[in-house]
């Protein structure tokens, strides 16, 4: 069972809620993955049962094609949010964590291919494995923060959340115009280039700044 955590390993106090993700908020993995974009944000939705620790190790289905990572830098809402404002949203923020957006992206492109919904691809049963959480009064300058995922000791992705084309408390603001946001939900806030299949046995390690580092592994 998930439970979110702070980064000495105690308990939060918060329920574990629905992730509401943001989709090309990064020029670079637009480039990548040759996307279409639109003014409007992307957002979509993983349940509460696609959250997982990611560590010590996680599992990926072995039956429905390549998974891919997505690291993103998740942010714990603790407050009510609704129709909010950018001081609201500040202040409704608890901390901040990694995630993996694990995609099927074999899934994801039959779907995109029939113009159907891809949820399938996103919010299975452990399609979101999440570290411990930073509290915010220790994260300085969350909008400058180098985030980065190693695989088997190569780096895979590195971002910086400056490079955003929707900052933090924009987005969450926006997100908070179609669902109201909750004590326990997280928000992901898009993933940089370098996504790429994971396979059984590979050893990751996720870094936050200073903040975090977390060594994991995948499993079947």
């Amino acid at each position: 069972m998930y439970q979110h955590q702070d980064w000495q390993g105690q308990a939060l106090d918060l329920p574990p809620g629905k992730v509401v993700c943001i989709g090309q908020n990064y020029q670079d993995h637009i480039a990548e993955m040759q996307s279409k974009t639109a003014p409007e944000a992307l957002f979509f939705i993983k349940p509460a049962t696609s959250l997982v620790p990611l560590a010590p190790a996680f599992s990926i289905p072995a039956d429905r094609g390549e998974v891919h990572n997505e690291l993103e830098l998740a942010v714990l809402i603790a407050k009510p949010l609704k129709n909010a404002g950018f001081a609201e949203v500040t202040e409704a923020i608890w901390g901040y964590g990694l995630a993996l957006d694990l995609t099927l992206r074999d899934v994801q492109g039959r779907l995109k291919q029939l113009g159907r919904p891809w949820e399938i691809a996103k919010g299975f049963d452990g399609a979101c494995p999440m570290s411990p959480l930073v509290p915010k009064a220790q994260v300085q300058h969350p909008q400058q923060l180098d985030f980065s995922l190693l695989v088997n000791g190569e780096l895979r992705q590195q971002g910086n959340s400056a490079n955003m084309i929707r900052g933090i408390t924009q987005l969450i603001s926006e997100m908070s115009q179609h669902f109201t946001l909750l004590p326990g939900d997280l928000v992901l806030t898009g993933t940089p280039a370098g996504v790429g299949p994971l396979q059984a046995g590979d050893k990751l390690s996720v870094i936050l700044a200073d903040l975090l580092k977390i060594d994991s592994r995948v499993e079947v």
